[in-house]
């Protein structure tokens, strides 16, 4: 079998979709990855074939929640229109016009200059099957083109799917979405259906207790952490004789953003009255503090040494640790975070604070509870088990080659 991935570039949505290319390819089919030109490198690290389609770009996050800068640190908080629709009542025109500035300033951006090319190589190509990442349209269009089977590819809730299908259960009178597919269409001779936007099925590697579902055809897999090269450090090794709380808060905030929505320095300070080693994976300097501080460590290892996790509730770093049954306290802000945060509450395997109440007072607060009350880590094993309990992407691989649509 033929399987060529599609993606936008950027590492977080990447990531997730590794182990199962590489299952693939163990597996004995022909995997490619097309991106722009730009992630050549980030595919090929991976240990992945590249194609490189479409033109170099540079990251368009800001312009996809806002053309002003200033705009979209205060978009940063919470699901954009239209996408929050997945969460809360929202009217049609409102949707609309959500969708209309999502194409314009987001998927219009990440796509437009991938089409020509991906559906040139998958014409050529010819595969049987194409996953693409769930806005990365442009593997539907080529996968379409050519006569692929395809799939689309979730990283976290899919607020895409349940905001499409509330959408269309408004019976709107004009759909920007499907306007814009259809266009494509037209292009490359095939008809519009729904499969261009939700996929003819969808891979969702999140367990049923966090998930957030439309009435669409979803298959499970195990979440498997890919955190790109890397080296274990020497001193996570070493034995520790006293409960390890380690703060991470991801890529996002500092190379996307302004920075991170809490005081590193004086959360750290904070953490550092309870008896425990503390340790923050951040990308500030922050001078001299009663904690290590390090740029990176691969989290898959890091996760099982600790006691707590603290992070932002990103989908691929409060998996990863969800994996090792370790309670977490979520800080969240960006786009999905909120909302698996609280979907993580509910779990009960952790805390959450929204990021504009993490004061480092209740920080400290909140991980002494998780640290000290037996029940978080009791139900943090049985998210574990939970998600072990999904098909492995080995699994998910040989599903695919016995019926690949």
């Amino acid at each position: 079998m033929r399987v060529l991935f599609a993606t936008y570039p950027e590492s977080t949505v990447f990531q997730p979709m590794v182990p199962l290319a590489w299952a693939l390819r163990t597996a004995g089919h022909e995997v490619r990855v097309a991106a722009p030109p730009v992630f050549a490198d980030t595919i090929t690290a991976a240990g992945l074939t590249a194609v490189p389609v479409g033109r170099e770009r540079t990251n368009t996050w800001r312009r996809l929640l806002s053309l002003d800068p200033a705009e979209a640190e205060a978009d940063r908080a919470g699901l954009p229109s239209p996408y929050d629709a997945a969460l809360r009542p929202v009217g049609v025109e409102e949707m609309r016009a959500g969708y209309e500035r999502m194409i314009e300033h987001g998927h219009k951006l990440n796509n437009f200059a991938l089409v020509p090319g991906l559906v040139e190589f998958a014409r050529a190509w010819q595969p049987d099957l194409v996953i693409w990442e769930a806005t990365t349209y442009a593997g539907a269009i080529a996968a379409k083109a050519c006569g692929a089977a395809h799939a689309r590819f979730l990283w976290s809730l899919d607020v895409f799917g349940v905001t499409r299908e509330r959408f269309l259960a408004l019976s709107p009178d004009a759909d920007p979405l499907k306007d814009w597919l259809s266009g494509y269409g037209r292009k490359y001779g095939f008809d519009f259906d729904e499969s261009l936007i939700t996929g003819e099925f969808t891979l969702d590697a999140l367990p049923a207790s966090l998930r957030l579902d439309a009435d669409l055809d979803y298959r499970s897999m195990q979440y498997v952490p890919y955190n790109g090269p890397s080296t274990v450090p020497d001193w996570l090794q070493r034995p520790r004789d006293r409960p390890r709380i380690c703060l991470t808060l991801g890529t996002s905030a500092t190379e996307q953003f302004a920075g991170y929505t809490v005081s590193v320095k004086d959360t750290l300070a904070e953490l550092s009255t309870l008896d425990a080693e503390v340790l923050a994976t951040v990308a500030d300097d922050l001078g001299p503090v009663d904690a290590r501080v390090v740029p990176f460590v691969p989290l898959d290892v890091l996760a099982p040494t600790c006691d707590v996790v603290i992070n932002h509730a990103g989908p691929g770093t409060f998996l990863t640790v969800a994996r090792h049954g370790v309670p977490q306290l979520t800080v969240p802000w960006t786009f999905d975070e909120p909302a698996l945060a609280a979907r993580a509450a509910d779990q009960g395997g952790s805390l959450t604070l929204p990021g504009d109440q993490a004061t480092p007072t209740a920080i400290r607060e909140h991980v002494a509870r998780l640290l000290t009350e037996p029940e978080f880590r009791e139900r943090a094993a049985a998210l574990r088990k939970e998600i072990h309990a999904l098909p492995t992407p080995n699994e998910v691989a040989h599903e695919l080659a016995r019926c690949p649509s």
